[in-house]
This record gives structure tokens, sequence and C-alpha cells, in this order.
């Protein structure tokens, strides 16, 4: 854990969120800042800057990262379908320097991405 990282203090308690999964290797609540009816962030619990250091993480963390979004996309019943975003560094406008996937749906979504 990163002594600053606002997700590291998430994981931790320190600062509250709204969990929507938790597993030995990851942790999962809702974005404060919602951009579709359904916006859930999903972080590993050990702390690696973003998709660049994936590879830093074990291989069973990196498994449980995907099988998360997986049981919470059919927890919160989004068989219709949904998107998963990471962002990675500057250009991508990376906000939280630990690696989260933002699971968004519950209703149709852009066609484009940008």
């Amino acid at each position: 854990m990163m002594e600053n990282c606002l997700f590291c203090k998430i994981i931790k308690g320190d600062i509250p969120s709204t969990k929507v999964y938790e597993d030995e290797y990851c942790y999962a609540f809702r974005d404060i800042n919602p951009q579709a009816p359904v916006h859930v962030l999903v972080i590993p619990k050990i702390h690696v800057a973003n998709m660049a250091e994936i590879s830093l993480l074990p291989q069973e963390a990196q498994t449980a990262l995907f099988a998360a979004v997986k049981k919470i996309a059919e927890a919160e019943k989004l068989e219709k379908g949904f998107r998963v975003v990471s962002n990675c560094g500057p250009h991508a406008c990376q906000s939280v320097h630990h690696l989260h996937l933002h699971i968004l749906g519950g209703r149709q979504l852009a066609e484009t991405m940008v």
C-alpha cells in the first residue's frame, strides 16, 4: 500500500466508500461521480500505478481483477452490455495513480469512446 494513495486509503477503510464487491485480491466500489447509471471501480488490493504495471501483480490477482468484473456485471444485471475502461497515464487523464477498472453500464452508451 502507498501511504498517500486515495485508493489504498479506501481499501484500508480510512476513506469511506460504497462497497460493491470484495475478495482476497480486489475491492470494488461505486464511483462518487458516476458517468452512467452503473459506475463501479474495481481495484487490486496491491498498489500498482496503472495497466502498464499490471505484470507487477501476482497472476492470481490479475485473474481475480477480471473475474470480479464479470461477477459485478452479473450482480448489477448488465446483461445488455457494459464497458470496461482503464485510464493509463497523463494522456489518458488518469487521475488516481492506482490501477482501476471502470465498469460502466445501465443504459445505452455512446458508440464513440472519445
